[in-house]
């Protein structure tokens, strides 16, 4: 059996096993990564960051960003690799800050969706998610929509817009009649058509002016209490079925979790929100 350290940490209670790898050695196998994960035989968490120098990063994602020194090896809880995690990435920082690897106020990681522009903001950390997309924009700006959802708890499909913020999301706008609560998300919402790698599905509330509240399936996951670019991606489609007004871009949106801040500037998009990290010592994985 091999030994290694391992940190938890959250994000509005977004859960994350951290595994630093800070000199760029260490092989996390899917099984590895499900065990980390699991809640009952590992230590648990909606997904595994392996902490790694930006030497230890795909040769694509080190050109990307190569002022960064850190490489946020994102993973499912199923194992499978993902671009990024909104959520992630402040728990990712919050454990660099701790570890005294980063000293500036303002910092680059690597992701593999990309340069990723990090600060410290009163309550936490400010990620620059950067640029986002309609991801069938022509669809969107002809019908209001891209994609229908399917959901326990609506009687009918619901229709939906698909972006792309480096990772993939479709956001559902609930009708009056179907309560966020009432959602049953223990079963994977079916998106029509299927997007080609999955997607993460956020079913939205308006609560009021730049406020909202949102409940989200995570692909490889499943529902957890809070996504960081789910967040950005149910506020940016709730101001853009407002017709994007230059005077709504600061958000609020409530999670299961807390609540997560985001602001739309131009093309891009900022998360703001708190990270904590509340254990570290060692695990043993299994062979």
């Amino acid at each position: 059996m091999r030994t290694i350290d391992f940190a938890k940490g959250h994000g509005t209670l977004n859960d994350f096993v951290l595994v630093p790898d800070l000199d760029g050695s260490l092989e996390l196998s899917e099984t590895d990564v499900r065990f980390l994960a699991d809640r009952h035989a590992g230590i648990g968490g909606d997904g595994v960051i392996r902490v790694a120098p930006l030497a230890a990063a795909p040769a694509e994602v080190g050109e990307a960003a190569p002022d960064a020194r850190w490489f946020m090896d994102y993973r499912n809880a199923d194992g499978s690799e993902a671009e990024m995690c909104g959520n992630g990435t402040r728990v990712f920082a919050q454990f660099l800050a701790d570890r005294g690897l980063v000293g500036n106020v303002e910092f680059p990681i690597a992701t593999r969706a990309g340069r990723k522009l990090i600060s410290r903001v009163e309550h936490g950390f400010r990620t620059d998610l950067g640029p986002w997309t309609l991801s069938r924009a022509d669809e969107a700006r002809g019908r209001g929509m891209d994609s229908v959802v399917q959901v326990v708890g609506s009687p009918d499909p619901l229709p939906a817009i698909s972006l792309d913020l480096g990772n993939p999301h479709t956001v559902v706008a609930l009708p009056p009649s179907i309560s966020l609560e009432h959602l049953d998300l223990s079963v994977a919402p079916r998106v029509d058509p299927e997007p080609p790698h999955g997607t993460n599905v956020e079913f939205v509330r308006a609560i009021g002016p730049r406020h909202i509240s949102m409940r989200v399936h995570e692909r490889g996951v499943g529902e957890t209490l809070s996504c960081g670019t789910g967040a950005a991606a149910a506020a940016l489609a709730t101001w853009w079925w407002a017709g994007t007004p230059s005077d709504e871009l600061a958000w609020r949106v409530d999670v299961r979790g807390g609540t997560l801040m985001v602001d739309i500037d131009g093309g891009g998009v900022g998360l703001a929100g708190p990270a904590h990290i509340v254990a570290a010592g060692q695990v043993s994985l299994p062979d």
